[in-house]
């Protein structure tokens, strides 16, 4: 059962994936990857959610983006957004999942910022995890030099 799960709406989006999954990584996090589009395979990816044990979900997708949207309203748990450069330098990617309707919140990073997505799961996860707090602490130290 992976703590995280990443979901992808296409193969081209397995780069920023890849990204997201080194950070987890570092953590020491388990995370799996899986393509699922929110409009060529909705049933699939209806199941997929209903089935994961996942405690925090990353949506990877461009264009208009609903993949996020779509987790989100099948699930409590937290879904994080990254939008993806695909045509309008991501822009239309970004505004998709940062204008959710009330009562069915993601959290959006930049555009092709895997990394942070994955660092958000950590700090996330780290709310019930003080080892994953103090590799947090130690991470971001790090970053400062």
């Amino acid at each position: 059962m992976p703590e995280v799960l990443i979901v992808i709406g296409s193969e081209s989006d397995k780069k920023i994936a890849a990204a997201a999954v080194q950070m987890l990584g570092e953590f020491g996090i388990s995370n799996s990857i899986v393509v699922a589009s929110a409009h060529r395979t909705p049933e699939e990816l209806e199941k997929l959610v209903a089935s994961s044990n996942a405690k925090v979900f990353i949506a990877i997708a461009g264009l208009s983006a609903a993949l996020p949207g779509v987790i989100a309203s099948k699930t409590t748990r937290p879904v994080i957004g990254v939008p993806v450069n695909v045509k309008l330098e991501g822009l239309d990617a970004l505004l998709s999942m940062m204008q959710m309707p009330s009562g069915i919140p993601v959290a959006t990073v930049g555009i092709d910022n895997g990394k942070n997505a994955a660092l958000l799961a950590v700090e996330m996860l780290a709310l019930s995890s003080p080892t994953l707090t103090k590799k947090l602490e130690e991470h971001r130290a790090r970053s400062k030099k």
